[in-house]
């Protein structure tokens, strides 16, 4: 304990000391959390498991608002437990998406870039105790942050108590890494100066104020880490046709070999895609994204990528040991930003970022579901893919082209949910082809997708529907009738396939 209290610069936080335990006991029934933590990185790993496991045996119920999802079993723990009222912005935990399915938890979908602002503009969300994970405290008692950054300022700010859990398991070095700065409320907010990928505008630190700190508390549980599968034959075709894209976009004057900033949504397709760029011709480049995956790194080592600006680093146990047994060899290429300013509008509009997000499914005119399974079902949220896909210069989404061995095909007559409208996608991408959908009407756009993104499989069924529609007439021709055809069919038959359909029947 000696050696972790060094972590503590500030003394009159070391009468503060408490077990994990103890800290829990703070928490009480109803109240509104505030958790760092952004795609299982720099989250709780004490405090808000010890508070699941207080409420296994007692009637507690609160709404927790995190940056994105958290680590380890923290959500499934407190879903199963019963200790979730409603959670908020985003999760990726299969138990508690059950529970938000079932209406056990009121779930709400957020962009990421938005839950400041709504911190600052209603009181409804007042947050009674905020958690913030810290690498160490400062002379003043501020909070400087692990792996992730998140909506923990605006947590802090927004406060009555905050609680700080001290995590020696990352090197002090991570200190200088972090760009904190806390935005105005809205209306008439300053400009946000970031004309750069590694412009700096804030502190190296979370400004609090250290006599709403309540209990400090030390762990060494090490970040959840990411599980993320090596590129396979899809993604590499997804990849690649992207790679052909942008390269063209050079031939074309349009970009230069350097690109724009780069952001990738989070898992395997993009993980794919950013890794693809390291065998690519372009160089210099540079991120302006949410999360750092195991493919940022790689690209720092490849030569390829000078610097990355996000929220978060979430990467697999073999790359965080690279990373933080030699952390000097990236520090100086990375920062983290609160979430507000990683995904601010104004920002992504300024770099002009060029987004990649992936999609449950798409439709023949370019709308995307990233969110629900049928229609209904939640998968884990929105995330930040919105921010970046209505402000950035380029808009990507990709997805397969289809999955369970034919029987779903990922472009469809009409999505069964919509995220992101016609109106925010330029590129959609399987491994089939690419589609570039810019400067082009609905009647181009499907008869554009099908031609290039549709599985061979499909590729008849889905233009008979378009022909049938299209005869029609109307700007985005539909047949009401049948425009959900293909998932009634997949849920009363098990198949989108009408051949496969007809085929059972002979």
């Amino acid at each position: 304990m000696i050696n972790n209290k060094q972590r503590i610069k500030y003394f009159p936080y070391l009468d503060k000391i408490q077990t994990p335990e103890q800290a829990a006991l703070l928490i009480k029934n109803k109240d509104v959390l505030g958790v760092s933590g952004f795609t299982k990185a720099g989250d709780s790993k004490t405090v808000l498991p010890q508070f699941a496991k207080r409420a296994l045996h007692e009637d507690l119920k609160v709404t927790v608002l995190s940056g994105a999802s958290l680590g380890y079993d923290t959500d499934a723990d407190l879903a199963k437990n019963g200790a979730l009222y409603k959670r908020m912005p985003f999760q990726a935990d299969p138990t508690l998406r059950k529970s938000i399915n079932s209406h056990e938890v009121l779930y709400v979908d957020q962009h990421l870039g938005q839950t400041a602002d709504m911190l600052q503009k209603i009181d409804k969300f007042k947050i009674n105790i905020a958690i913030i994970e810290a690498v160490s405290i400062t002379d003043e008692g501020f909070i400087v942050p692990t792996t992730s950054v998140g909506n923990s300022p605006i947590f802090a700010d927004n406060a009555d108590q905050i609680i700080i859990e001290i995590n020696t398991t990352f090197p002090e070095s991570l200190a200088g890494i972090h760009d904190v700065k806390l935005l105005k409320k809205q209306p008439n907010r300053e400009i946000i100066p970031v004309l750069e990928s590694d412009s700096r505008i804030g502190d190296p630190y979370i400004r609090i104020d250290p006599n709403k700190v309540v209990a400090i508390v030390f762990t060494e549980v090490p970040d959840s880490p990411a599980v993320i599968a090596d590129p396979d034959e899809k993604t590499t075709a997804i990849s690649n046709h992207i790679l052909k894209f942008l390269e063209k976009e050079v031939e074309a004057g349009r970009l230069t070999e350097s690109l724009l900033p780069l952001q990738a949504g989070i898992g395997k397709t993009a993980n794919a895609i950013l890794s693809g760029f390291t065998n690519s011709k372009f160089k210099n480049l540079t991120m302006y994204s949410e999360v750092l995956q195991d493919s940022t790194f790689e690209l720092f080592d490849s030569g390829k990528l000078l610097f990355a600006s996000a929220s978060s680093i979430t990467v697999t146990e073999s790359c965080s040991n690279k990373i933080f047994s030699n952390f000097e060899k990236y520090k100086e290429k990375l920062l983290l930003r609160p979430q507000n300013i990683s995904n601010a509008a104004e920002v992504i509009s300024r770099l002009g970022v060029i987004g990649i997000n992936t999609a449950i499914e798409v439709d023949i005119y370019g709308n995307v579901n990233s969110t629900h399974i049928a229609g209904t079902k939640m998968m884990n949220g929105i995330g930040g893919s919105g921010d970046f896909a209505r402000n950035g210069y380029l808009s990507i989404f990709a997805c397969p082209s289809i999955s369970k061995e034919g029987r779903i095909s990922h472009v469809v007559p009409m999505v069964a949910h919509t995220d992101h409208t016609e109106h925010d996608v330029d590129i959609l991408v399987t491994e089939q082809g690419l589609a570039d959908l810019r400067g082009l009407a609905p009647v181009e756009r499907a008869r554009l997708i099908i031609e290039n993104c549709v599985h061979p499989d499909y590729k008849d069924q889905l233009l008979t529907y378009f022909e049938e529609a299209y005869a029609l007439g109307g700007q985005t021709p539909h047949i009401l009738e049948k425009a959900f055809s293909w998932h009634i069919m997949l849920k009363d038959k098990g198949t989108m396939k009408v051949e496969e359909l007809v085929d059972n029947l002979l």
